[in-house]
């Protein structure tokens, strides 16, 4: 293995699809060695999701239905990042108010995630909300007209997620995190922690007016 690392430089970009929250894009790629080596990219503006526990360690966990699987799943409150110029916790506040009905007092990031690198540059930051109290009811339109929410106690979310009940990816993290937090006393980070890997070039295309 050479001590330099090797620069993956894009020889040519080609946007074959160009979505409402994705963007397929196919990269030519300058691999080691000379080779140039196809890859296709999707494109995503990033989301937020929320751990949301009560004063008595409960989390509040949706029922959702989502249509590439077929089924519905147990989630956390999450969202898309698709308001311009929005703060991920901000989205994350707004989020949970649309989702649960819910406002939070205290806010902490538990875990940023890139969901699949193979192929998207979806990444995802996870909160934990508490001192919870609720807000009026909000109107909800298509699959979230038909979410339920339900309270769990912190340690049974996470062995539905051991046991293969909850496989939401941001839902197993995000509740795992949480345990370390409440469980340990493993410090969260703040609102303000840098995102490395938030991504941009679903914005930045937006921007331009490209999407």
């Amino acid at each position: 293995m050479s001590g330099t690392p090797h620069d993956f430089a894009v020889v040519d970009s080609d946007v074959r699809y160009d979505g409402a929250i994705v963007v397929l894009r196919v990269d030519d790629v300058a691999m080691p060695g000379g080779r140039v080596a196809r890859r296709e990219v999707v494109e995503h503006p990033g989301a937020v999701a929320v751990v949301a526990l009560d004063d008595a360690g409960r989390v509040a966990l949706i029922e959702q239905y989502r249509h590439p699987v077929g089924r519905r799943l147990w989630e956390l409150p999450a969202g898309l990042l698709d308001e311009p110029g929005e703060q991920p916790v901000d989205a994350a506040k707004r989020e949970l108010a649309e989702e649960v009905d819910l406002a939070a007092q205290d806010w902490d990031v538990l875990v940023d995630l890139v969901l699949s690198p193979g192929f998207t540059d979806e990444a995802l930051r996870v909160y934990l909300a508490r001192g919870l109290s609720e807000l009026p009811a909000a109107e909800r339109h298509d699959e979230e007209a038909d979410l339920a929410l339900v309270w769990k106690p912190l340690a049974e979310a996470v062995a539905m997620a051991l046991s293969g009940e909850i496989v939401n990816a941001t839902a197993v993290a995000g509740l795992l995190a949480a345990a370390r937090v409440v469980e340990q006393g493993v410090a969260p980070r703040a609102v303000d922690a840098p995102w490395t890997d938030r991504p941009t070039a679903f914005d930045d295309r937006k921007a331009r007016g490209e999407s």
